[in-house]
């Protein structure tokens, strides 16, 4: 079995404090409010040599209150399902409560390495406090402080007997392409990633804001293997009022950042609007493969030209950068949902793709020669060579005697003939101009 650690316990205990230290990470959102995580979040830890999964998960509880707390207390059943070890955390400050022993029954009956830790213990004064926890008949109890970090070192020399350490599986997870579901809030990124794995992974309501954290799940299926990870819904910085949104929408930049292909959401029944646009600029800006998912597609009354006029608009809006691939999707009817993964792993290979040197410059000289640069003061511009720089986006240098003098209208037109000569659909291409 995989080397996977869940965390668990009701609401407010400390969970994403520990992921977060676990994964020496700031990924989970830590607010001193019951309630702030929802969906299942995965991270990766290492001790003494032996890598291992971490999940973080909701707080479990049995209230009516919160319209999510049913879809939390399934995730969280989700969670010890997959895990070998489960760490329970209880806090020492209130001592044992209703709750506590709900999911005390729940883990009895699981059959997994369980752990029990008591968080807050923050001072001595708190130490010995956690001899009550024993009750549950779950074997020993550790303390921690997870805000300090005091206990993590016994607790995680405890977790990794459980572990084979030369499990690869987390290893190679990190090497996997990174594909981001990302858009605006409630255009459909968590029911997307349900519809693609074929089960409920993530929380879905109507209700705008529904992902906080950023969400990591592994497709492997059909010839694919990828990390797909669900976004919180980027929105204007004029509308994001609550601390825990704040945070929501910095994770999602930052997902943004570290994929590698971003599956660009887009609501067909209200077009692309001012804070897609903001959300696409900022996918460029990064030299990230896109895809554009024009979803709810089931929704919209159509005629044999609907697709065509549909596309000509969006390009329109994303110019200069258009060159991208457009997937027409419905989560619901789970219409075109594989021609988008198609699609997104061809976007991944065009921006990893490397091309020869001497290719390049046979194919694009010889358009230089047919239409070279315009003269600028009567000086000739002359390129000489170019060539592919080491990146991880598609980046050429061009040499020429007089880069000064290219004009943007030339550097379009050398870039859309790389675009025909070579396949970077849904990619930005970056050229630079060095004198030689």
């Amino acid at each position: 079995m995989s080397n996977i650690i869940a965390i668990v316990g009701r609401p407010n205990v400390g969970k994403s404090t520990l992921f977060n230290r676990l994964t020496e990470s700031r990924d989970a959102i830590v607010k001193e409010v019951s309630g702030v995580t929802r969906d299942r979040i995965y991270g990766q830890g290492e001790w003494n040599g032996c890598k291992f999964s971490v999940i973080d998960t909701g707080g479990y509880a049995r209230t009516k209150e919160d319209i999510f707390e049913g879809e939390i207390r399934r995730q969280v059943e989700l969670a010890i399902d997959e895990a070998s070890v489960i760490v329970f955390m209880v806090d020492v400050t209130t001592g044992i409560v209703e709750m506590d022993q709900v999911v005390a029954n729940l883990l009895r009956k699981s059959n997994k390495e369980i752990i029990v830790v008591a968080n807050k213990v923050d001072n001595t004064a708190r130490v010995g406090l956690s001899s009550e926890f024993y009750s549950f008949g779950l074997g020993d109890v550790y303390d921690l402080s997870a805000t300090n970090g005091s206990g993590t070192g016994e607790i995680l020399d405890k977790l990794v007997t459980f572990f084979d350490v030369d499990d690869e599986s987390v290893l190679e997870e990190n090497n996997l392409p990174r594909l981001a579901i990302v858009g605006k809030p409630n255009v459909g990124k968590s029911s997307i990633i349900n519809a693609f794995i074929g089960k409920e992974r993530n929380i879905v309501t109507d209700i705008s804001g529904t992902t906080r954290d950023s969400i990591h799940t592994r497709y492997n299926a059909f010839g694919f293997d990828f990390l797909l990870i669900d976004t919180a819904g980027i929105r204007k910085k004029a509308k994001v009022t609550e601390d825990i949104e704040y945070y929501s929408v910095l994770r999602s930049v930052r997902t943004i950042e570290n994929s590698d292909v971003c599956l660009f959401m887009v609501d067909a029944q209200e077009g692309v609007q001012k804070q897609d646009l903001s959300i696409f600029y900022m996918i460029e800006k990064n030299s990230k493969g896109v895809v554009v998912l024009v979803n709810k597609w089931d929704l919209i009354e159509k005629d044999h030209s609907s697709v065509k006029k549909y596309e000509d608009k969006i390009r329109e809006q994303l110019a200069p950068f258009n060159d991208v691939p457009i997937v027409f999707t419905s989560t619901i009817t789970k219409q075109r949902i594989h021609k988008a993964i198609e699609t997104a792993m061809t976007v991944f290979e065009n921006r990893i793709q490397k091309i020869p040197t001497s290719k390049l410059n046979d194919v694009m000289l010889d358009v230089v020669h047919s239409t070279p640069p315009p003269s600028v003061k009567g000086k000739y511009i002359k390129i000489k060579f170019i060539q592919q720089l080491p990146t991880h986006a598609p980046s050429f240098a061009v040499f020429c005697n007089l880069p000064q003098y290219i004009t943007d209208g030339y550097k379009r037109f050398f870039e859309n003939r790389l675009r025909e000569h070579f396949d970077f659909e849904g990619v930005p291409v970056k050229i630079f101009f060095r004198k030689k």
